[in-house]
C-alpha cells in the first residue's frame, strides 16, 4: 500500500474541497492510503459517509494551524511547524508517507520542502513541473514557480531532470527538450539563456535549442525549461485564455436560436475539446529534484483538481522519481 500525506487545509477552498478530492483520489486507485493532515473537526464528518473498507485507508493527523497564502517561505519555516502543510512534509520524512500534496502557499512549499527534505546530491534547487495540453499530446514545462530566478547551471540541471521525468514518469522515449527564448537563433535572449543553451547543448541530451512561447502547444518540444517567473506567467496566462475560450464560446452559443442550434450540433466536439483543455486535469505540479515527492496542487482547486494532483503523488511514487534523477546527477559528476 502506497501512502500519501495531504496537506487538506491549505489553499483557497480548504478541507472543503481537499478532503472530497482526496477521498475521489482513493476511490480511483484500491493501493493507495492517505493520511489527511489538518483539523480533525473539518476531515471527519467527511469521512464518516465512507465504506468502511474505504475509511480504513485514510489516516488523520491533526495539524494546529495552516500557512497563509501571503506569508513569507523564512516566517512560514520559522514559525509554522505545527501547520498542516509542515506536519504532512514531517511524515515523509519520517517515512510514514510517501509522498505529500499541498494546495498551500508555493514559496512557503518550496522553502519547507527543501529545508525538510532537502535535495538530491548535486541538485542545486528543486524545480516544479506540470504537463500543459499540446496540438499531440502534452507538453512538460519547469520550472512553473519554485524559484523566481535561475542560473545557468540550474536551468541546465532543469533540462536534465525534466528529461528524467518525461522518460521515466510519461514513458516519453527520448524527449525532446528546448529552452524558452525570445527567439530561437544562437544570438538571441540574454547572457545568462544563451550560456544555458551552451551547457544543455554539451549534456547529450536530445536537445532541440531555443523555442518560443508558441512552440509549448506545437507538439514538436516534450520538455519546455525556463525559470520559475517566466514559467508561472506562462501557465497562468494559459489557464486565463482557456478560461476566456470557454465563456466566449458559451456566451456566442446562446446569442439566438440558430447560435443555439449550431452549439447543439456541435456539443459533443465542444465537450471534447473543453475536456482537453480543463485546467483541472492538468492540476499537480512535480516538485522534482528532492528527495521525495513533493507535489504542489493549485491554491484555487476544486475537488476534481485536487484529486488529479494526489494521483500524481502516487504516479511519481511508484515510478521512483526521486532515485532516477540521484542516479543521473551521480553519472553527470562521475
Amino acid at each position: 500500500m502506497l501512502t500519501v500525506a495531504v496537506d487538506v487545509m491549505s489553499g483557497d477552498r480548504g478541507a472543503t474541497e481537499c478532503v472530497p478530492g482526496a477521498v475521489a483520489a482513493l476511490l480511483d486507485d484500491p493501493a493507495l492510503a492517505i493520511l489527511a493532515v489538518g483539523d480533525p473537526g473539518q476531515i471527519e464528518p467527511v469521512l464518516a459517509r465512507l465504506g468502511s473498507a474505504v475509511r480504513r485507508r485514510i489516516g488523520i493527523v491533526p495539524a494546529a494551524s495552516v500557512v497563509p497564502m501571503d506569508e513569507s517561505p523564512r516566517h512560514a519555516i520559522r514559525t509554522r511547524r505545527d501547520s498542516s502543510m509542515r506536519v504532512a512534509l514531517d511524515l515523509v520524512r519520517s517515512q510514514r508517507a510517501a509522498a505529500a500534496v499541498s494546495a498551500g502557499n508555493t514559496g512557503a512549499l518550496t522553502g519547507m520542502a527543501h529545508f525538510v527534505l532537502r535535495t538530491l546530491p548535486s541538485v542545486e534547487r528543486a524545480p516544479i513541473m506540470s504537463a500543459v495540453p499540446a496540438a499531440h499530446g502534452h507538453t512538460y514545462m519547469l520550472d512553473l514557480g519554485a524559484n523566481i530566478t535561475a542560473t545557468p547551471v540550474q536551468l541546465t540541471q532543469f533540462a536534465l531532470m525534466g528529461s528524467i521525468v518525461a522518460r521515466e514518469a510519461w514513458n516519453v522515449r527520448e524527449p525532446r527538450i528546448g529552452l524558452l527564448n525570445v527567439g530561437k537563433e544562437d544570438i538571441k535572449g540574454h547572457a545568462l539563456v544563451r550560456e544555458a543553451h551552451e551547457r544543455i547543448r554539451a549534456l547529450g541530451l536530445n536537445y532541440v535549442g531555443f523555442v518560443e512561447g508558441d512552440d509549448i502547444f506545437s507538439g514538436e518540444v516534450d520538455v519546455v525549461v525556463t525559470d520559475g517567473f517566466t514559467g508561472n506567467v506562462a501557465l497562468k496566462t494559459m489557464e486565463g485564455l482557456a478560461t476566456l475560450l470557454t465563456a466566449r464560446l458559451r456566451a456566442e452559443f446562446r446569442r439566438g436560436p440558430w447560435s443555439l442550434l449550431a452549439g447543439a450540433v456541435a456539443h459533443p466536439v465542444l465537450r471534447r475539446v473543453a475536456t482537453e483543455l480543463d485546467p483541472r486535469r492538468y492540476n499537480g505540479a512535480c516538485m522534482v529534484g528532492l528527495t521525495a515527492v513533493v507535489i504542489k496542487s493549485h491554491g484555487r482547486a476544486d475537488r476534481t483538481a485536487f484529486a488529479s494532483a494526489v494521483a500524481l503523488a502516487a504516479r511519481a511514487v511508484r515510478h521512483e522519481l526521486p532515485r532516477h534523477i540521484g542516479e543521473a546527477f551521480a553519472q553527470q559528476a562521475d
